[in-house]
C-alpha cells in the first residue's frame, strides 16, 4: 500500500478509536473486517493507534503546533513504520514540523505530557507506588510480550518449548508460572499445531497464577463465578486433570460463546459453562454451600492491562470505579455462599487501583468474620513458584507490570471455617 494510503487509513480510523464509544480492539476489528489490508499494513495500523493512544498527552500537545486535519497530525507522531516511508506521505510543511517535534526533549516536558495518564490517575498510583510511579508509567506506556499457557492435560511445557522451537518460534519459560511459556515477539500462533490441538493458550502469566492460587484438585466441585472466554476456566480443569465439575458461570452469553472453540481444543469434559442473570441468580443459590473452591476474577477497571489496552485509562473514569467497586462487592458476597465449610475463595482482578483491590478484601473480611485470610506468597511457594515472596503485598498477591512484567494483578485468598 502507498504510504499516503496507509496514512489516510490510520487518520480515517483515529476518528472513530478516539470518540472512546467502543473499545479499541473492537473498533480496529470491524474496520478490519470492512478494508482488506494485508499482515503488514494491518500491523502498522493497529501500532499507530495503539502508540497514540499510549501517548495522547504528549501528541495532543505536539500536534497543536502543527497543521492539517488533527488526526493526521496524531497518526505522523505515531506513525510504526519507517521513517522513510512515512516521509514519502508528507508535505514539505509536515516534514519540516516532525523534525521540530522530534528536537522535544521529555525533560523539558510537563508531567501529564510524559506520564500520558488521565489526571484522576496520577495521585492514586503516586501514592501506592511513590517513586516506582515512573518505572510504572514507563511499563505501562510500552507493548505487552505473547505469554501461552501450555495445557498440561496434553503436553508438557519442555517439550512445547522444543516443539515451538523447531517452529522458530523462540520462547523463555515463564519465571513464575509453572505452565507458562513467554514468546520473544508476537507471532501469529493460530495456525501452529499446538495451538489447534489445544496443546497452548494465550493468556498473561499474572491470569496464570490467579488460576494457580484457586489449587483446583481432582474430583472437587469449583465455580469461576466471572468466566468470561474461560482462559482461568481452562487452567482449572486443566488442574482437576478432567475431573469433577468446573462451572463457568458469566452474565454474557457472547463471552461464554468465545470459550466454547477453546474448550473443544482443549479437551476438557468437567466444564460446564453458564449464562447467568445476576450474582443472585436462582442457578447459583442452589448450590449455596456445596462448593470446594470459587474464584471470582471480578468485573474491574482493567487499568492492570493498559500495555494491552491504552484505551481503557481514557474509557474510565472515577463514577465508573464507584460503579465497579458496589458491583464487585455484592458478586464477592453472594459468590462466597456457594463454599462449603473448608473451602477455599480468591478474589481477583486486573486492576491496580486500591479500591477495587485491598479495599474491597478488607471490607469482606471485616463483615465476613467465618472466612479467615491465607497468605498468598505461602500458597505459591507451596504450590512451587519460585521467589513467591517477591510477588506479594501483605497477604496479597499484587503484580506490576514494571516488576513483574505481568499485568498488572491482585489477589485475595481466604478459607471458610
Amino acid at each position: 500500500m502507498h504510504p499516503k494510503a496507509l496514512l489516510d487509513s490510520c487518520s480515517e480510523l483515529l476518528k472513530q478509536v478516539l470518540k472512546f464509544d467502543h473499545p479499541a480492539d473492537m473498533v480496529l476489528s470491524r474496520y478490519f473486517r470492512e478494508f482488506r489490508l494485508g499482515p503488514r499494513e494491518r500491523a502498522t495500523v493497529a501500532e499507530t493507534i495503539y502508540d497514540v493512544l499510549r501517548k495522547k498527552n504528549l501528541y495532543t500537545y505536539l500536534a497543536q503546533h502543527g497543521s492539517g486535519p488533527p488526526e493526521r497530525r496524531l497518526a505522523i507522531l505515531g506513525f510504526a513504520a519507517d521513517r522513510d516511508f512515512l516521509l514519502a506521505a508528507l508535505t514539505d510543511q509536515e516534514i519540516d514540523w516532525l523534525k521540530r517535534c522530534d528536537q522535544v526533549k521529555p525533560a523539558d516536558l510537563m508531567e501529564l505530557h510524559r506520564h500520558n495518564l488521565p489526571a484522576w490517575l496520577v495521585e492514586p498510583l503516586k501514592e501506592q507506588l511513590g517513586d516506582d510511579f515512573w518505572p510504572l508509567v514507563e511499563s505501562l506506556n510500552a507493548p505487552a510480550g505473547l505469554d501461552m499457557r501450555v495445557n498440561t492435560l496434553k503436553d508438557k511445557r519442555a517439550d512445547i518449548q522444543k516443539e515451538l522451537t523447531r517452529a522458530s518460534l523462540k520462547t523463555v519459560a515463564t519465571p513464575y508460572s509453572p505452565w507458562g511459556l513467554r514468546l520473544a515477539d508476537k507471532s501469529q500462533l493460530g495456525k501452529l499445531d499446538a495451538f489447534t490441538r489445544g496443546a497452548i493458550e494465550v493468556q498473561d502469566e499474572g491470569s496464570q497464577l490467579l488460576a494457580l492460587l484457586v489449587d483446583a484438585k481432582r474430583g472437587e466441585m469449583v465455580v469461576d463465578f466471572c468466566a468470561g472466554a474461560g482462559g482461568k476456566t481452562l487452567a482449572l480443569g486443566a488442574m482437576m486433570r478432567n475431573t469433577g465439575r468446573l462451572y463457568a458461570f458469566d452474565t454474557s452469553g457472547h463471552r461464554l460463546d468465545a470459550l466454547k472453540p477453546r474448550l473443544a481444543r482443549s479437551g476438557l469434559s468437567n466444564v460446564h459453562p453458564v449464562a447467568i442473570a445476576h450474582e443472585r441468580d436462582d442457578r447459583i443459590k442452589r448450590l449455596a454451600g456445596k462448593i470446594d473452591r470459587v474464584l471470582v476474577d471480578a468485573p474491574c477497571s482493567g487499568l492492570g492491562t493498559l500495555r494491552r489496552n491504552p484505551d481503557l485509562k481514557w474509557r474510565q473514569n472515577p463514577k465508573a470505579i464507584e460503579e465497579l467497586v458496589a458491583k464487585q462487592t455484592a458478586i464477592l458476597q453472594s459468590a462466597a455462599r456457594l463454599l462449603k465449610p473448608g473451602g477455599r475463595l480468591v478474589y481477583a482482578t486486573c486492576s491496580v487501583l486500591r479500591q477495587e483491590n485491598e479495599a474491597i478484601a478488607e471490607a469482606f473480611g471485616a463483615a465476613n468474620k467465618e472466612f479467615t485470610p491465607l497468605e498468598t506468597g505461602s500458597l505459591l511457594t507451596h504450590l512451587g513458584v519460585e521467589h513467591a515472596e517477591t510477588l506479594v503485598s501483605g497477604p496479597h498477591l499484587r503484580l506490576w507490570p514494571h516488576l513483574h512484567h505481568t499485568d498488572g494483578f491482585f489477589a485475595a485468598v481466604w478459607e471458610k471455617a
